[in-house]
């Protein structure tokens, strides 16, 4: 039943640059999240996962303070979710998630790097369906029996678990994230999650050739480089 876990996400934050990309990219989530849901991450879930995980990838708190209060502000720029699927080098799919305040833009740029790596944009829902969409949860213990017990106890509908080498990889749907977090922290107190993301898994992988994977690295730059651009998941198998 086991499928391993292959797109645990490197630090975007080893250079300047990187670094600006992340601390925009977190501002602009957390400034939509508060605004829509409520400044208090105490009653707004989804903004206390946001804020854990910003300081988890080193995100300074004057970075998500500004976009809380900026929220609290009201009026500001009116950003919506937009997403883009296609195929990209070799064939493999991708799926780009936005967050924008012009879609004419953001298109633009997006269909560009498509574009450009002689990918093929497809319209909503031409991909998608192919990814599993879960929460992923990964920490070191011996017992995955004893974690599975206090996840069902609590009501989590596992997708997949594994242990590999004293690490557990728990996957599940994403809108039971919280509920999983919640069953860990009450049967493990001293438990330290080192992976805890909501992602897109992909139902089966699509192997690049090593032209492909020059162009697909160029293509993933491209991506990463629009402003608009928040998450890029892809199904395409990479070399070791």
């Amino acid at each position: 039943m086991g499928r391993t876990y292959e797109n645990r996400k490197a630090s975007m934050a080893k250079t300047g640059a990187m670094k600006t990309k992340l601390y925009s990219k977190y501002g602009k989530e957390i400034y939509v999240c508060a605004k829509n849901g409520g400044f208090d991450p105490s009653a707004n879930l989804s903004l206390r996962r946001l804020i854990e995980k910003a300081k988890k990838e080193q995100v300074p708190s004057h970075v998500i303070d500004k976009a809380i209060d900026k929220a609290k502000g009201g009026g500001g720029e009116d950003y919506v979710t937009v997403r883009f699927e296609g195929f990209g080098p070799g064939n493999c799919m991708v799926i780009v998630d936005c967050l924008t305040d012009n879609n004419n833009r953001t298109f633009g740029d997006v269909r560009t790097c498509f574009n450009k790596a002689k990918a093929k944009l497809g319209g909503q829902g031409s991909v998608a369906h192919m990814f599993d969409h879960r929460a992923i949860f990964g920490f070191k213990h011996d017992d995955e029996d004893a974690v599975l017990e206090a996840l069902m106890e609590h009501d989590v509908d596992v997708a997949d678990i594994e242990n590999e080498d004293g690490t557990i990889t728990v996957f599940t749907p994403q809108t039971d994230f919280f509920k999983a977090k919640t069953a860990l922290a009450e049967a493990f107190p001293d438990l330290t999650i080192d992976v805890e993301e909501i992602t897109f898994i992909p139902q089966l992988h699509t192997e690049l050739t090593a032209e492909d994977v020059e162009v697909f690295d160029k293509f993933l730059d491209m991506l990463n480089d629009c402003d608009d651009v928040q998450e890029v998941y892809h199904n395409a198998e990479l070399p070791d």
